[in-house]
C-alpha cells in the first residue's frame, strides 16, 4: 500500500508542475522576504542566457546588445561564455564588474574581430560602451523588449527606442548614427550602428561619448579599488567575485535572485538549475563579499528539500528534481560559517527545520549496520533515465557527487537497502560534520533536544568511522558492506574524517606524509586528483576518474584546518591558486574540472568553461589568508543598497 501511495505522490506532483515553472518554497521571515525585493531591481545582466542582455528590474525592460554582418546569415543575440572545446563562434572573457550590475565589463571575438563592452548605471539610467579593437566589418543591433510578461510596450521613434512602462517611459539612444538595413534577421524593435569606432549606448537626456566615457570609468575606478583592496590576492578574488556575478540571475518564475552553478547549465536545464553541494559552495564563496546573495543562495538550496525530507541533487524547473536521491550534506556546516560571519539570527531560523529533517534523512534511509552509505530510493527521478539507471548503483553513485568515481566500480547495489554495498569514508565523515554543525546551529536557537539528539548522532557515527582507520595503510578505507572487505581505492574523500574531527593528530600527519605528499598518489604540480595517480582509472581523464574538481580541494583544506598542518594547507593552497590562476589568465575561464597533469580545463568537453565552483581554487586561498572573519558592522556590508 505505501508503495502504491508514493506513486500516486510523484505522478500528481508531476502534473501540477508540468504546466508551470514556480517551484514550492516554505519561506517564513519577513526579512528574506525584504532580502529579495531589495535585490530583485535596478540594471543588471538578470537574464539568464545572455550576459549581453541589460535588463531593469522590476520594470523587466530589457536592452540587448547583438552582432551580425550586413549580407550574411550570421545573428548573435545570446551571448554567454563557452570552454574553448566547444567551438563556439564567439569567445568571450567576462572581465571585472560588480555585483549589483553598476559596473560590467567583458571583451569578444566574434567572426575574427574583437570589441570591448563596458556598462555603468547611476541607478537610474544605463550607459554602454562598445570599443573596437581595430575597424570592424560586424555591425551592433541594439534591440529593446519586454521580458517575462511584464506591462508595458516597447517601440522606435526615430532614431531612438522606446519602453513605455507603467509610471515612467525609458528612451534608448546612441551617439552614432544609425543605419537602416531591412535584411537583419530581428523582429523586435532596433536600431543598428556601425562598429567602425568606439559607440556608446545610453538611456535618459542626450549625452555625449565623452560623457558616456566618464561616468563608465568613474565606476570602473571604483571597482578596481574594491579588486586591489585584497592587494596580492586581487586577482584570485576578482575571478572569484566575477563568475559570482556574472552567473547570478532573476528566476522571475519564483521571483528570487540567485547564483546558479552557470548560465549554460541554467539554460540547457530550462531556465535554472541549483545542485546541492554546488549552491551550498556558491553561497560560502558570496558570504566574503555579498551577504544578500550568501543568504539567498544557502535558503533557496536548503528550500528545494523535497517532500520525502532530503535536500535533493538537483532542482530545475518543469518538476525537475531528483525524487531519489540526495547529495554531499555540506548545508548545515556552510549556513554554519556564513552565520558566525555576520550573526544575524533570522537566517538560522529560516533554514533550520529543513537542515534538521535532512540531517534525520541519512540516518533512517542511509543507515546499514552502523554505517553510512550512498543510495537510490525506489522512486523515479525526473529526467527520464533509463530503467538500468533508476535506483541502482549508477543513481546511487549520482547521490555521492562523485557520478562516475572509480571507487564504486564493481560496488554491489542492494535493494533491499536501496544503497550501494560500500561503507563510505566521505559520506560518513560529512555527515558528522553535519551533526556538529548542526547542533551548534540548535544550541544559537536554543533547541537544546534537538542539540542532544544530534551530538549523540554524530558520536554514534564517529566510533564507527574510527573503526574504518587501517594502521598499515595510514589512511581510511571504505568498507564493503556485503563481505567485509577494504577498498584500497584512494581519493580525496579518504582525508574526510578530518572534516569530522575523529581523526588524530598524529594520523593526520599520516595521511599527509603518507598520501597527500606522495607523488605516486595525490602529490604534483596540480593537485588535488579525484583518484589516485596510480590508480588504473586516472588515465581516464574524464570527470571523476583523475580530473581535479575544487570542491574535493575545498573540503581537504577544512578538514586540515581541524589540526595543525601548516605545510599541507599552505601547499594545497598555493598550488589551487596556482591551477585557478592558469586558465584564468589565459583567457579568463575558470573550469568545472582540469586536468591533473596539465592543469588545462579545456582540454575536455565535458568541463563547463565557466561554472562557479571552480572558483573555490581562488577561495582556499583567500581563506588561507585570513579573510573570512566575522563581520563588525554589518550596516556597510550590503551590495544592494
Amino acid at each position: 500500500m505505501k508503495k502504491i501511495m508514493l506513486v500516486v505522490l510523484i505522478v500528481m506532483i508531476g502534473m501540477g508542475v508540468l504546466v508551470a515553472q514556480t517551484v514550492s518554497r516554505n519561506i517564513k521571515t519577513n526579512e528574506y522576504a525584504v532580502l529579495q525585493k531589495n535585490m530583485a531591481r535596478g540594471w543588471n545582466t538578470w537574464y539568464n542566457n545572455s550576459v549581453m542582455s541589460h535588463v531593469l528590474l522590476p520594470e523587466g525592460f530589457s536592452i540587448n546588445v547583438c552582432v551580425s554582418r550586413s549580407g550574411r546569415k550570421q545573428y548573435l543575440r545570446e551571448i554567454t561564455k563557452y570552454s574553448k572545446a566547444m567551438n563556439h563562434p564567439e569567445e568571450l572573457n567576462l572581465g571585472l564588474r560588480s555585483d549589483d550590475g553598476s559596473y560590467t565589463s567583458l571583451t569578444m571575438k566574434y567572426l575574427t574581430e574583437e570589441m570591448e563592452i563596458q556598462t555603468a548605471t547611476d541607478g537610474k539610467d544605463e550607459y554602454i560602451l562598445i570599443t573596437p579593437k581595430q575597424e570592424l566589418k560586424n555591425q551592433l543591433i541594439i534591440e529593446a523588449g519586454l521580458l517575462w510578461g511584464r506591462n508595458g510596450s516597447v517601440g522606435i521613434e526615430g532614431n531612438q527606442l522606446t519602453g513605455k512602462l507603467p509610471g515612467r517611459t525609458i528612451l534608448v539612444k546612441t551617439t552614432e548614427p544609425v543605419i537602416k538595413d531591412a535584411y537583419i534577421i530581428t523582429s523586435t524593435p532596433h536600431f543598428i550602428v556601425s562598429l567602425k569606432k568606439e559607440v556608446g549606448i545610453y538611456t535618459g537626456n542626450t549625452k555625449s561619448l565623452a560623457q558616456i566615457k566618464k561616468i563608465i570609468a568613474e565606476k570602473k575606478t571604483e571597482q578596481e579599488k574594491r579588486i586591489n583592496s585584497y592587494k596580492n590576492l586581487s586577482e584570485p578574488f576578482k575571478g572569484m567575485q566575477s563568475i559570482l556575478a556574472w552567473s547570478t540571475i532573476y528566476d522571475e518564475p519564483n521571483h528570487r535572485v540567485m547564483t546558479p552553478v552557470s548560465r549554460n547549465w541554467s539554460s540547457g536545464w530550462g531556465g535554472f538549475t541549483l545542485f546541492d553541494w554546488d549552491t551550498y559552495f556558491g553561497s560560502y564563496m558570496c558570504s566574503l563579499f555579498n551577504k544578500e546573495l550568501a543568504y539567498a543562495n544557502a535558503i533557496e538550496m536548503t528550500k528545494s528539500i523535497t517532500p520525502f525530507g532530503f535536500v535533493p541533487n538537483f532542482k530545475a524547473p518543469f518538476g525537475n528534481v531528483s525524487w531519489d536521491r540526495s547529495q554531499p550534506p555540506i548545508g548545515s556546516t556552510v549556513i554554519l560559517k556564513i552565520y558566525n560571519r555576520y550573526h544575524e539570527k533570522w537566517f538560522l531560523k529560516e533554514v533550520y527545520n529543513e537542515l534538521l529533517t535532512w540531517n534525520r534523512f541519512w540516518t533512517k534511509k542511509r543507515d546499514v549496520n552502523g554505517y553510512l552509505a550512498w543510495g537510490s530510493d525506489d522512486v523515479p527521478d525526473s529526467l527520464k533515465s533509463t530503467d538500468k539507471e533508476i535506483h541502482t548503483a549508477q543513481a546511487a553513485r549520482w547521490e555521492s557527487g562523485l557520478d562516475n568515481s572509480p571507487m564504486y566500480d564493481g560496488i554491489p547495489f542492494n535493494e533491499k537497502t536501496s544503497t550501494l554495498e560500500l561503507a563510505d569514508v566521505g559520506l560518513m565523515s560529512l555527515y558528522i560534520m553535519d551533526c556538529n554543525s548542526l547542533a551548534l546551529i540548535a544550541d544559537e536557537l536554543n533547541m537544546k533536544a534537538d542539540a542532544k539528539e544530534l551530538r549523540e548522532r554524530s558520536v554514534k557515527y564517529a566510533q564507527k568511522l574510527s573503526g574504518l582507520w587501517d594502521e598499515d595503510t595510514g589512511i581510511f578505507l571504505n568498507k564493503r558492506l556485503d563481505n567485509g572487505e577494504k577498498s584500497y581505492r584512494l581519493s580525496p574523500t579518504n582525508f574526510y574524517p578530518m572534516l569530522a574531527k575523529v581523526c588524530t593528530q598524529q594520523q593526520a600527519e599520516t595521511m599527509m606524509k603518507k598520501h597527500y605528499f606522495n607523488p605516486a598518489e595525490f602529490y604534483g604540480d596540480f593537485v588535488i586528483p579525484s583518484i589516485s595517480r596510480n590508480d588504473t582509472a586516472f588515465k581516464g581523464n574524464t570527470y571523476w576518474r583523475g580530473r581535479i574538481w575544487a570542491p574535493l580541494n575545498m573540503l581537504v583544506y577544512m578538514g586540515m584546518q581541524n589540526y595543525q598542518l601548516p605545510e599541507a594547507k599552505k601547499d594545497l593552497s598555493e598550488r589551487s591558486k596556482t591551477l585557478f590562476l592558469k586558465s584564468w589568465n589565459e583567457d579568463g575561464a575558470i573550469y568545472e574540472n582540469y586536468n591533473s597533469v596539465t592543469g588545462q580545463g579545456r582540454d575536455v568537453k565535458n568541463a563547463d568553461g565557466y561554472y562557479h565552483w571552480g572558483a573555490l581554487l581562488a577561495f582556499i586561498s583567500l581563506l588561507e589568508n585570513g579573510y573570512m572573519q566575522p563581520k563588525t558592522d554589518l550596516k556597510k556590508d550590503s551590495a544592494y543598497k
